[in-house]
Parts: C-alpha cells; structure tokens; sequence
C-alpha cells in the first residue's frame, strides 16, 4: 500500500491541530470509560423516504470531531453540531447564556422561535432522561457531564430541527445555559446513540432505527454526508453484527475478532475484544473519539507487527500518546503494509493507508494511528472510520462498511 507524503506550512501548524485534537481525544476516551465503570416523544417529519445532510470536518476549528448544519427553531437557526454516535441527548448552547464557550455561529436565542416548547417536569420526555434532574421554574432540566470536568446544563424543550428540506417537529432538546470544556466551535452535539432521547431514537419507526454517514477524509476539502432512513442503507455494504450491551444501551458495539498488518492476522486472542457478561470491554464505534484504542496486550502485538514490516522507513520519537513514528522528510511516496480488521464471520475491512499513518506535523513526521486502551474497552474512532461509508440498522443489528467512499 502506498501513502503520498506532503509537507506544508500555516499560520497555525499542523503539529499544533493534533495536539489540540490529541488532548480533547484523551478526554473523550477518558469519559467513556469512566461512564462504562458506572453503574419518545413522537416526530413529525416531512413525507421524504430519507433525508440527510452534509457533514464537514472540524479540523480547522481545532477540533477532532465532525459537524453538521442543522436549523434550530422556527424560523431555523442554523448552527454547527458535532455528530456523536457515542451519546444520546441532543442540545444547543441557549441565550440568556450563564456560562457559555465560544461557538461559530451566534448562540441560539429560544425567545426568538415560535416552535420553542419547555418540558414540564411531569412530563414523560423528562422521564426519560437518565439522571435524576432538577426542574428549574417548573421546567425539565437536564446535564451531562463528562470525565474531564466539561459539561452542559439548562432545560429541556420541544423544538424544529430542519436537516436539509426536512423538517422535523417536537423533538427533544436541551437548551443549555451552563456549558463548559471541549466542544470547539460547534453550536452544541446532535446524538446519534442508541438510546430513546437520542436523535435516531426519537425518530423511531419513522426511519426504522437506519442512518448512515461518511466523514470526510482530512485534507480533502471535500464534504461528507449523514443520511437517515432505510432508503439510504447501501445493498453491496459489508455487513456484521452489532453486539447489544443491556447494562450500556446507547452504544454501537461490534463483533471485531482480531487485527491484521500485511495480510496475515496477528495472533491475538479473539477473547480480548470480547463484551463480558457484566458489560465491561467489547469494542466500541465511536465518531467523537479520533484515535482507536486497543487494550494494551492487542496493541503492542499489533503495533510490532507494523514495526516488523515497516524496517525500511526511518523513525522519528514518539509524539504525545503515539509511539511509533517515522520520519518522512524528502519522501514523496513510501510503501507501507495494509491494516485490517476482522470481524466474527469472516468479514476483513482493510484500511487505506491515509486511516492508519497519520501527519503530525509540517515536517514529514508520520505516526502510527492506534493507542493502547487504559481499560478492556476498545473504541473504533473517526480516524480510522474517515471515507468509508458507514451504515448503522439498529432494528436488525448490523453495521455496514461500504461500498461507497467519500
């Protein structure tokens, strides 16, 4: 397989983006496992068999995750949201904002749509929320906080979401007017978990539980697409199972059974990757995680074996959580040996080179794109899900890979 080695020169450097991404994504990863540690409100849409919208890269804002552009309200606001399968409750950064971080696009004022709808305590939307929540003036609260200390918090409310020319009427929101850490630029996260307050979830029988997306490949300048209904499910995808985990319902699960490096599988325990009778381990999809995490023992055998067949290429240290690194200055191309994953039944989706050697900086340093797991938990982040075609059927449980490439 071969790689196209590129160096270019910014006002704001390469290297500094990816330690900017770097550090958010070790927050991420870190409230994931911290929250696997722990112990509908009907839609109206507009009669489309499916409807979707751009996705684009958050690169430039100096974020690891990927947007959308959604209209908020009636008439719509539109606002920038990252797209987050790892997650559930979909929410905005709302006026009058108590504590607010800096966003792209004006902060959502609810006084100014006639759609903007508070949830009563009593109310069975609120009920279904997670967490015990406080009402605030007689309405339903809500807060999700995350490992590394970030956090949004305010009410929920009944709103329009305009996705494309579809309208999507009364779903359920929070508008925070208390948030704080690592959501760069973007207006607030639309969840595409598999739980009931999730976007997908509040859709329900409407879109059968379907949705698909593509993220864009870095640095193409292109953009990617998130779609949702049946109609948008590809008939050629390579089609495996999705695990349902009863004690972590909201997350996508995998059947991942083993790594390859060159076309010869690495010899691994299937065990490793497997989901436990108590709901610890298994192996996570995640788009809000950047960089895939293996438990330790899978990844140094998986990394020596890249190592063992990348002897040609020089090195170059270590850069933050990556440990193996090359040094490819002067280089227009190299050959590097393909990664793969395996999947119970047989299934190998390889990988092109672009989603495994990664550019740190402007200089021609190139890294390995794993890192080992501080737990048993695997996640599958966007790096590695980046121009591939991604389908989830949450009614029938599987995830599609391909065909299409974005």
């Amino acid at each position: 397989m071969i790689i196209n080695v590129k160096t270019t020169t910014t006002t704001t450097t390469h290297r500094t983006r990816v330690s900017s991404r770097i550090k958010r994504d070790i927050n991420r990863v870190t409230f994931l496992i911290n929250k696997l540690n722990k112990e509908t409100q009907e839609t109206k849409i507009a009669t489309e068999a499916s409807f979707g919208s751009d996705v684009v890269s958050g690169t430039e804002e100096g974020s690891g995750e990927y947007f959308v552009r959604i209209g908020i309200g009636s008439p719509p606001k539109f606002q920038y949201m990252v797209i987050d399968s790892g997650s559930d409750i979909v929410w905005i950064q709302c006026e009058p904002c108590d504590q607010c971080y800096n966003q792209t696009d004006p902060i959502f004022n609810p006084a100014t749509s006639a759609s903007f709808i508070g949830v009563s305590c009593s109310s069975s939307v609120c009920n279904q929320l997670d967490d015990d929540v406080a009402c605030r003036k007689g309405r339903c609260g809500y807060q999700v906080a995350y490992g590394d200390g970030s956090y949004t918090k305010g009410i929920l409310a009944l709103e329009t979401i305009t996705i494309g020319r579809t309208i999507i009427q009364d779903t359920a929101i929070g508008c925070g007017h208390w948030n704080e850490g690592m959501f760069v630029g973007a207006a607030g996260l639309l969840g595409l978990g598999g739980g009931a307050m999730s976007f997908v979830g509040q859709l329900g029988a409407q879109t059968d539980g379907a949705f698909g997306y593509c993220l864009i490949s870095r640095g193409t300048g292109s953009s990617g697409s998130l779609e949702f209904g049946r109609q948008a499910m590809p008939v050629d995808a390579m089609w495996v199972p999705l695990i349902h985990n009863p004690f972590f319902p909201s997350f996508y699960y995998v059947s991942l059974s083993g790594l390859g490096v060159g076309g010869i599988q690495v010899p691994i325990s299937e065990e490793i990757f497997q989901l436990t009778d108590t709901g610890t381990g298994g192996v996570v999809m995640d788009t809000g995680t950047a960089i895939t995490r293996l438990p330790t023992i899978a990844y140094n055998a998986f990394r020596d074996a890249f190592i063992a067949q990348t002897t040609n290429l020089p090195r170059a240290t270590g850069v933050s959580i990556f440990d193996t690194c090359y040094d490819l200055n002067g280089f227009v191309t190299v050959r590097v040996p393909t990664v793969s994953f395996y999947f119970s039944g047989g299934q190998i989706l390889t990988f092109p080179a672009r989603n495994f050697l990664i550019p740190m900086d402007d200089v021609g340093t190139f890294c390995f794109a794993f890192a080992p797991s501080p737990s048993g938990l695997s996640i599958i982040g966007n790096i590695q899900q980046e121009g591939i075609q991604i389908s989830i059927d949450g009614t029938n449980g599987f995830v599609g890979f391909g065909p299409n490439v974005c």
